[in-house]
């Protein structure tokens, strides 16, 4: 039978005779937690100054909701997150983190795992000292995210890393340097999530020195807007080199659908499709040989896009329009990098867009924009659709 523990009843077990701040009842719990048991927090405010860390497979964290449970780090003086988890079969549910000296909620090794209802945020807005990472599942395998909200991640406010098999729906995206990120990842679909004022809106990234390699992500229906907050990473970062500006990004990745969003007023573009060599484009120019720098296999078809790339978010880029279009003309909804694998087998197409009216720009960047061109003959094409996720939990 599915055991609940109350959290305040915890106190019991201290023979002291004043009440045990929930703080530390909750902290116990955690601590000695067994499989099939729910944890509930009450309604309140709950402030703590070090990592809460929870390692019991089969556990449900339950709250109240992202706005009546709230466990605050403001104060935290130690630990590398708010939440650590390395657990399968995990649920956490209607709750809030906020003020993390770190990530906020880290998800580790773990199989079966759903996120639901969370709140994620660092109260003072966007700041390059606030923590890389609002809801960060990583090497995780069957993730449900979704019903979530994550505010101002100085890095990605909903991130799925090196994982597999992956739903990310009805999320809320704001004031983040990317709003949501699946990076070096297998089988993510990601939709009805709205993006908004975030520097890069949705993100799918490989990068190098990582082992596993991330392809077929479908991202559709989701609401991608106005994501022109100035970018606040630390410098050297994977994200520092993301444009404000930015709806969809995709970098060094393949297999990727890009359908039936609705995408404006992103100032760089609406859609962004780069290789590793242009993604922080300072010069980085050698990856190691197991690594896969070009995207390929992109499939842009039947989104709607309008009133983008007017104030492209750095200054070769404005260099650039102002170029080919004029101070006060604008890209069009999609630009290229134009960066494309010397080696690519024949027949293997890069991108192919079926879009409308829409406009694809390739800047040239391997050849320093030499002959930047808009001709779409080489993207009418179409590629074989993914296939939907399908997840045994949630």
């Amino acid at each position: 039978m599915q055991k609940i523990i109350a959290m305040l009843a915890i106190a019991l077990l201290c023979a002291c005779a004043e009440p045990v701040p929930f703080e530390e009842t909750f902290r116990v719990a955690l601590e000695t937690v067994q499989p099939g048991d729910v944890v509930e927090i009450p309604e309140g405010v709950f402030s703590f100054d070090r990592s809460l860390i929870m390692n019991t497979d089969g556990v449900t964290i339950r709250g109240q909701g992202m706005d009546k449970s709230v466990l605050s780090f403001k104060g935290q003086l130690a630990g590398a997150e708010g939440l650590s988890v390395s657990a399968s079969d995990f649920t956490i549910e209607d709750l809030a983190i906020e003020d993390a000296i770190g990530d906020a909620l880290k998800i580790n090794e773990g199989n079966n795992i759903v996120i639901r209802r969370v709140r994620t945020e660092w109260t003072n807005g966007p700041d390059v000292n606030n923590g890389a990472y609002g809801i960060y599942p990583v090497q995780t395998t069957n993730v449900l995210i979704e019903d979530n909200v994550a505010v101002a991640a100085s890095d990605a406010g909903i991130y799925v890393g090196q994982s597999e098999q992956i739903i990310v729906r009805g999320n809320r995206a704001e004031y983040n340097v990317a709003g949501i990120e699946v990076e070096n990842s297998v089988g993510a679909d990601v939709y009805n999530n709205i993006a908004v004022a975030n520097t890069g809106g949705i993100l799918v990234f490989n990068m190098p020195g990582i082992p596993k390699r991330g392809y077929g992500t479908r991202v559709f229906y989701n609401d991608v807007s106005n994501n022109n907050t100035a970018n606040f990473a630390a410098p050297g970062t994977a994200v520092s080199g993301v444009p404000a500006g930015s709806g969809i990004m995709v970098n060094s990745n393949d297999n990727v659908e890009i359908f039936n969003n609705r995408l404006s007023g992103n100032d760089t573009a609406n859609i962004v499709i780069s290789s590793y060599f242009s993604a922080n484009y300072a010069g980085q120019r050698e990856v190691a040989a197991e690594f896969d720098p070009y995207p390929e296999l992109i499939y842009i078809y039947d989104n709607e896009m309008s009133d983008s790339g007017s104030q492209p978010g750095m200054d070769y880029l404005v260099k650039l329009r102002d170029a080919i279009f004029g101070p006060e003309g604008a890209f069009p909804d999609i630009i290229w990098d134009g960066v494309i694998d010397p080696n690519k087998p024949e027949g293997r197409e890069v991108i192919c867009v079926d879009n409308g009216d829409a406009k694809l720009l390739s800047i040239d960047a391997g050849n320093e924009f030499a002959n930047p061109t808009v001709d779409m003959t080489p993207y009418q094409c179409q590629i074989e659709k993914l296939t939907p996720i399908e997840l045994s939990i949630g």
